[in-house]
């Protein structure tokens, strides 16, 4: 394991580009800001800090100067602009620079990271204020800021932006963290009682209120509600129970993806839970990681995402035992 993550740790400093960004060269215009977001959180979520004076560290001080550059922030606080990665990205990059809060070179650069991870929040609040046209979708977020829809998927990371930017003081309405609850409740299937209490105790979350459960959206949804304080809803034990009995496979869609969420939420149930979903990730990854240290997706609908997005989150979810990272802390 611990060589493993070293050769992925390896891989994602050699990927870095001369001005930080941490993407492959051919894919430098696919979404290079959020795949640098990852990068980075991949790294420190295995113990790597930008203060490290090793090649990890520098590589990391690179990519926070990156992100810090004027050009990659709109005026508006936008991160997803850009390189085209849209509100995924953006809450990619405002989650990356909330868990680096304290992480900075210097007084100056913390001082920098706060100002921009806030103005990110900021734009997150706007969008969700934004007026939906079907009030399932309020709390929740989609591609645009201006959207007027939502989904899980982009709802999660703007959600685990939010939580992990409470957690570092900046300004952060309760408001917007029960509004967001209140989307993931609705995005989890089962017919509800009178009283609004699920009657399917062994369910999960759908990619839009209505959808079946998938594995990625089950596990998303599963770790948002325990990062808002929520771990024994009823929501949270249906969908761990439902990943129970429906556990990854190699080939699985959007694999990595929800791997990322699957390792961290089992984790957070603790006991003979999190002891078989570390031991089932394990066995999942390694065997496929590449000479180079890297992974590459294997289902369709992850094999054109590239390298460092599938190492990173390779990465993030086989870090689960360590807990470096401020909002997957216990």
């Amino acid at each position: 394991m611990d060589a493993a993550v070293k050769a992925g740790a390896g891989y994602l400093v050699r990927a870095q580009l001369p001005d930080g960004m941490i993407q492959e060269k051919d894919k430098r215009e696919n979404h290079g800001v959020a795949m640098t977001a990852l990068g980075l959180m991949g790294l420190a979520s295995v113990g790597h800090q930008p203060a490290d004076k090793t090649t990890e560290g520098e590589a990391m001080r690179k990519a926070v100067a990156f992100l810090l550059r004027p050009d990659v922030q709109m005026a508006n606080g936008y991160f997803g602009q850009k390189d085209g990665s849209r509100m995924y990205g953006h809450g990619i990059v405002t989650l990356a620079l909330t868990e680096l809060l304290g992480m900075g070179v210097d007084k100056a650069q913390d001082a920098l990271l706060r100002d921009r991870a806030q103005r990110g929040v900021n734009l997150i609040l706007a969008a969700q204020r934004v007026k939906k046209h079907d009030p399932r979708f309020i709390g929740g977020w989609r591609y645009s800021p201006d959207a007027g829809d939502a989904d899980l998927s982009v709802t999660v990371w703007q959600l685990l932006a939010l939580r992990s930017a409470k957690n570092a003081g900046l300004v952060v309405p309760k408001e917007a963290i029960d509004a967001a609850v209140g989307y993931l409740r609705r995005s989890y299937v089962s017919p509800r009682d009178p009283q609004g209490r699920i009657r399917d105790p062994k369910s999960a979350f759908g990619y839009v209120p209505g959808q079946p459960p998938a594995y990625a959206m089950a596990a998303a949804g599963l770790l948002a509600m325990q990062v808002c304080g929520l771990q024994d809803a009823p929501e949270v034990l249906g969908a761990a129970d439902w990943l129970r009995a429906s556990p990854p496979v190699w080939e699985t869609s959007w694999f990595f993806y929800g791997t990322y969420y699957y390792a961290q939420g089992m984790n957070k149930r603790g006991g003979d839970v999190a002891r078989e979903t570390r031991d089932r990730v394990a066995a999942l990854l390694l065997p496929h990681q590449q000479p180079d240290g890297s992974w590459a997706g294997a289902d369709g609908s992850e094999s054109g995402q590239g390298r460092v997005y599938c190492t990173a989150l390779a990465l993030l979810s086989l870090s689960v035992r360590h807990h470096f990272l401020p909002i997957y802390q216990d």
